[in-house]
Parts: structure tokens; C-alpha cells; sequence
């Protein structure tokens, strides 16, 4: 389900009306429609991450007009004892603080806010909600993991190839990763890509490297994380992973854009380089295998890493393996989007600010 949110003239944010979403996915042929000049926000407090987009709709999409992210580990120590920290919720009052003076300056009057795994695990969860509402204004809709899958879906269709039947789509988070199958409807190939079967996996970034450890990793610590993964995902692999030609894959998350960095050999990350990238299952190995064999203090320096994602960075890439091989596809296209890009084109279109053309 949507949600849509609007401005109240105290200033506080508000969710209001819930919307249905449709299941056909964006395709490549949007114009503007009637309130294009509205300014659109997204919002997304995930288990490791807080992700603000606000944009107008364009012709070609939407135009970004500002953003903000901050890793803030919403999600830390929640597998041991069921409850968010004070100092996670610290750190989400700072961030969310931003987000909602970001949100007033832009003049943001259609909005979406949401919340994940943290807040869908965690017991203080409600508490947590309402505290985030009395100091930040901002009042989040905690969503279920199918409309996490189809938020993804939506936002990273785009980069679908053209040419190909479909792409199974992933999102590594930091307290789950979903996988979800799209593919374009038989004897369609111009047609938009359609959601089809998905899962989500209890597992992501945060709760992988908190049970295995993520400041040194073995070899046999790396193939043990695999292994986990690997179990949860074996099912649905045999059930939805078998008829795979004339499909690649499709991978969002930090630790996808990261493989990327390595990859391309960045002194800086660039999303201009990033988003889009195709990568050949040669180009993942050999990346991976330079991360593998960094020291935790490597990955810290690493301009694409950084200190606060160093000790998450192999967890993310135990969870991209076991997804390759359950899904062995030669090419993979990297998305720097996501959930925020979904949330905006659903708002869009149910407004009509963005129009199939």
C-alpha cells in the first residue's frame, strides 16, 4: 500500500491517505503531466541507513533536488535484545531532524515516509514511532517486506537491458534483503517489466556481520556466512531460479555500489560512474576477492567503504555470492536506487505528474 503525506500548517509532517499501488512497473517512456512544479519527498529509515530524496517530476523521470544520507545503524544489537538503543534512537532523531528542515525548505508538499526491518523486529518499536513524531514532526509508516520488494521493483526497473526478458532483482539491507523476479509478459518485449514471485531473506548487512563478526573475517567465516544464506534462499532458487535465459541480474544495496567502486577503481565514490554499471561475473570475483583480502583497517581507508561501513562490508558480499550462485546469471547491472526512486514514481503517477507516454 502507498501512503501520501502532506504539509500540515504547524509544519509537522503527516501521513494521511493510503493509496493502492499498481503492479506494472515504470518502463522508459514518461512525460510530465498536470503538477509537474510539485515538490515530491521520500524518505527511508532502513536498519543501517537514513535516505531522504526530494525531486519534481521531469520529463525523462524526475529531477532531484536535494538528498540526504547518513548511516545511523538504526538496527545495532536489535538480534540480541529485541529492542532499539538509545543511542540508535539518538542517532535517528539527529538524522530525521535534518530530513524534516530539508523537507520545509524545499517547500516538499507530497511526501512518503517509511520505515524497515528495524522497526518491524524491534519491541520498542511504537515507542520509538512516536518519539520520532513529537521531536522531528516526521510520523513513519513501518511497511511490510512485499511492499519493500515492490518499492525496489519499481525504482530500479528502469536499468532493466532493453533487450532482455527480466532480471532478478535484489536489495541488500541492513536487516533483510529481498529478491524478486520481473519480467516482461510473454510475446511483449517492448512492454514494462512486471513483478512477479519474491522473498525476503531475515538477513542483511546488520544482523549478518553482528552473528559472524565483521572486523575479521576468515575465509571460513566468509564461507559460513555464504552457507546461511544459502539455506534461506535454496527454496525459493528451486522454485522461481531455473528458467533463466535471456535474463541477467539487478542488484541495489551499499554493498552492490561498493562492489562497483572496487571495482572501477575509485579514489572517490561517483554515482555518475556507478549507477548503471554493468559487471561480468569475472569483474564480481575479482572485486570481492580484493575486499576478502583487505584488512579491516584497508576497508576503513578505502574512500568507498569508510570507516562506518568496514565492519559490514563482507556480510554484504557473503549475501551477494550465495545470491549469484542460487541465481547463476554472467552479468550483473548495479543500481544506485531504490526504494526512495520507487516511492517517488508511485506518488508521481498517482498524481499524474508523471504520465506513460
Amino acid at each position: 500500500m502507498g501512503e501520501e503525506a502532506r504539509l500540515r500548517e504547524s509544519g509537522r509532517l503527516r501521513a494521511d491517505l493510503p493509496e493502492p499501488a499498481a503492479e506494472r512497473l515504470p518502463g522508459r517512456g514518461f512525460r510530465r503531466g498536470p503538477g509537474s512544479s510539485t515538490a515530491y519527498a521520500a524518505l527511508d529509515l532502513g536498519t543501517n541507513n537514513c535516505r531522504l530524496l526530494i525531486a519534481r517530476a521531469a520529463s525523462d523521470g524526475f529531477r532531484v533536488i536535494d538528498s540526504f544520507s547518513r548511516i545511523i545503524r538504526l538496527g545495532e544489537g536489535i538480534s540480541t535484545t529485541g529492542r532499539i538503543s538509545e543511542a540508535a534512537i539518538a542517532r535517528a532523531v539527529g538524522a530525521l531532524s535534518v530530513c524534516g528542515e530539508k523537507i520545509r525548505a524545499k517547500g516538499a508538499t507530497r511526501l512518503r515516509t517509511i520505515a524497515t526491518e528495524a522497526c518491524r523486529a524491534a519491541d520498542n518499536a511504537d515507542a520509538f514511532l512516536g518519539l520520532i513524531e513529537r521531536e522531528t514532526g516526521i510520523r513513519l509508516e513501518v511497511i511490510d517486506r512485499e511492499t519493500e520488494a515492490r518499492l525496489a521493483a519499481v525504482g530500479c526497473s528502469p536499468l532493466l537491458d532493453p533487450q532482455a526478458r527480466g532480471a532478478m532483482l535484489f536489495d541488500i539491507g541492513g536487516g533483510s534483503t529481498e529478491v524478486v523476479r520481473i519480467e516482461r509478459p510473454a510475446g511483449m518485449p517492448q512492454a514494462a517489466p512486471v513483478k512477479g514471485p519474491w522473498m525476503s531473506l531475515p538477513l542483511g548487512v546488520v544482523t549478518l556481520a553482528e552473528r559472524f563478526g565483521g572486523a575479521d573475517v576468515t575465509p571460513a567465516i566468509y564461507d559460513a556466512m555464504v552457507a546461511e544464506v544459502a539455506g534461506h534462499l535454496r527454496s525459493f532458487a528451486a522454485a522461481h531460479g531455473r528458467d533463466l535465459a535471456g535474463m541477467h541480474l539487478l542488484g541495489t544495496s551499499g554493498t552492490v555500489t561498493t562492489v562497483a567502486g572496487i571495482h572501477l577503481g575509485l579514489h572517490y565514490y561517483d554515482r555518475r560512474k556507478v549507477d548503471g554499471l554493468w559487471m561480468t561475473s569475472g569483474d564480481l570475483d575479482r572485486a570481492v576477492a580484493r575486499l576478502l583480502a583487505m584488512t579491516y583497517q584497508e576497508r576503513a581507508r578505502n574512500a568507498c567503504i569508510g570507516v562506518e561501513r568496514a565492519d559490514l562490508v563482507l556480510a554484504g558480499c557473503a549475501i551477494l555470492d550465495a545470491i549469484r550462485r542460487a541465481f547463476p546469471l554472467p552479468r550483473l547491472r548495479v543500481a544506485d536506487r531504490g526504494l526512495r526512486e520507487g516511492m517517488l514514481v508511485e506518488m508521481m503517477r498517482v498524481d499524474g505528474a508523471l504520465v506513460a507516454s
